[in-house]
């Protein structure tokens, strides 16, 4: 771990200085082959398989790999696409935007800003306030309800 004085924290608080390759490994360690296939391999889970997709409850969505916070529930919304949508961030500084060109069209990737996880892409056709569409993969995602507290895993 860098000194306190290196650390890169987030608007919020939030500790988002880069892991390192071991670290990463060793948090993976605990991954199913889908969702490691999806975070570190950049995959895509089929459409309303997710198991995020409908949930309803108010908490807290982070990432499955470090469980950086990503989303809160209010900021979710039924997109009728078959994955989870949210419109902001918890924290534009958890998440790192890649331009992704595959599959014949141009897109943008979401990935955790401190595993460099996968998480999905964004789309300019959300719901106000932002008019953004994060679709995201259940498998990439860990919900955890109000008042539960969120793993240090990192």
């Amino acid at each position: 771990m860098k000194p306190e004085t290196q650390r890169e924290l987030s608007e919020s608080g939030y500790d988002v200085t880069p892991i390192s390759n071991e670290t990463q490994e060793r948090l993976a360690q605990d991954l199913t082959g889908e969702e490691r296939r999806i975070l570190l391999d950049h995959g895509t889970e089929p459409a309303f398989c997710g198991n995020l997709t409908d949930n309803k409850e108010d908490g807290v969505y982070a990432c499955r790999l470090c469980s950086l916070p990503l989303f809160k529930s209010d900021s979710k919304f039924y997109s009728g696409t078959g994955w989870p949508s949210f419109h902001t961030p918890f924290d534009k500084d958890h998440l790192k935007h890649i331009e992704d060109n595959s599959y014949g069209m141009r897109r943008i990737e979401i990935r955790c800003a401190r595993c460099d996880g996968h998480q999905g892409h964004i789309f300019p056709d959300g719901p106000p306030p932002s008019g953004q569409r994060y679709c995201m993969n259940s498998a990439s995602l860990e919900f955890f309800p109000d008042g539960e507290k969120l793993p240090q895993k990192v």
